[in-house]
C-alpha cells in the first residue's frame, strides 16, 4: 500500500501548526486538555520550549529511524573544544564552549548521549518484531488533509507499505508502557494519525507502537493497537474537533474548569 506524503522540514511543519493553519495531534491534545491552553499557544502567549530530554529524543528518533547518514546531516557528535592546559573539554557553562557552539551549523550531541542513543538503536534493531516493521518504508512523511471539517496534518515516525503505521516511543520501563499510553495520550495520537491516513487513502491501516527503555536492560517491545481501541480514541478526537469548531465560531475558549466540581470519594 502507498499513501501520498509530503517532504516538509520539521521546523516548517511545526510552525504551520503554531500559526493555527493545521491541527496536529499535539495541539489537539492541548485542546482536549484545555481550549484556553490551545488558544494561548496559537496566539504565541505560551512559548514552546524544548527540554534537553525532548531534544535527545528527537535525535534518537533520527538515528534509529532515518539512519546514520541522515543523523550526520543534522547532528554532530562532540564534547566541544578542548582546553589545552588540561586536555579536557571545556564545560558547557564556559565562554569557550558557548563561542564554539555558536559556530556550529548542526545540532550538537555529546559523546555520552550518543553512546546512550546507540544502546537504544541496538535494542530496537535486534528486536525481531521491531526490525521487521522498520525493514522497509520511510520516516517523517507528512500528510495534510481536511478531517472533521478541520485542516489537519500529521508527521509519521514511520510508514511501512506492508505493515502500516509505526510510532517509536521511549519509556522508563516496558512494564508501565501501557499505562504511559493512556497517561500521555499515545492512543489518541495514533487514532488521529490513523484517521488522517484513512482520509487520504480510503483504507484502514494497522497501527503499531515500538517502545524502548531508557534504562537497563534497554529492552524493546512492540504493541499493536486493536481496531476497538482506535475507534474509541477516534470518538474522543472527533468530539474534541467538534468542540474546536464551536470555539472557532464563538471565539470562546474555556479552560474546562468553569463549573464547580464535587469530590465525593476518598
Amino acid at each position: 500500500m502507498s499513501i501520498p506524503t509530503l517532504t516538509i522540514p520539521a521546523a516548517e511543519y511545526h510552525a504551520a501548526s503554531r500559526r493555527g493553519e493545521y491541527m496536529s495531534s499535539h495541539l489537539l491534545a492541548d485542546f482536549r486538555e484545555s481550549p484556553a491552553l490551545y488558544r494561548k499557544k496559537i496566539a504565541g502567549e505560551v512559548a514552546d520550549s524544548e527540554s534537553p530530554a525532548l531534544a535527545l529524543g528527537r535525535a534518537t528518533h533520527c538515528l534509529i529511524l532515518e539512519g546514520r547518514m541522515a543523523f550526520d546531516e543534522q547532528y554532530v557528535v562532540s564534547d566541544g573544544p578542548v582546553n589545552a592546559k588540561t586536555g579536557e573539554s571545556f564545560g558547557r557553562a564556559t565562554k569557550a564552549y558557548a563561542k564554539w557552539l555558536s559556530s556550529q551549523d548542526r545540532e550538537v550531541v555529546s559523546s555520552y548521549d550518543y553512546g546512550f542513543m546507540l544502546k537504544l538503536q541496538k535494542s530496537v534493531w535486534l528486536h525481531d518484531g521491531a526490525s521487521t516493521l522498520l525493514d522497509k518504508g520511510w520516516a517523517e512523511g507528512v500528510i495534510r488533509t481536511e478531517y472533521c471539517k478541520v485542516p489537519c496534518q500529521i508527521r509519521m515516525d514511520w510508514f511501512s507499505p506492508e505493515h502500516g503505521l509505526v510510532d517509536l516511543k521511549t519509556c522508563d520501563s516496558l512494564k508501565w508502557f501501557e499505562s504511559d499510553c493512556r497517561r500521555y495520550g499515545y492512543i489518541q495520537q495514533m487514532a488521529f494519525y490513523h484517521a488522517i491516513i484513512r482520509e487520504v487513502s480510503g483504507e484502514s491501516v494497522p497501527v503499531y507502537l515500538i517502545a524502548v527503555e531508557k534504562n537497563e536492560p534497554f529492552a524493546t517491545g512492540v504493541w499493536h493497537l486493536s481496531d476497538e481501541v482506535l475507534t474509541q480514541a477516534e470518538e474522543i478526537n472527533t468530539a474534541a474537533l467538534a468542540r474546536y469548531r464551536k470555539c472557532l465560531k464563538t471565539d470562546a475558549w474555556p479552560t474546562g474548569y468553569e463549573e464547580v466540581r464535587i469530590i465525593s470519594t476518598l
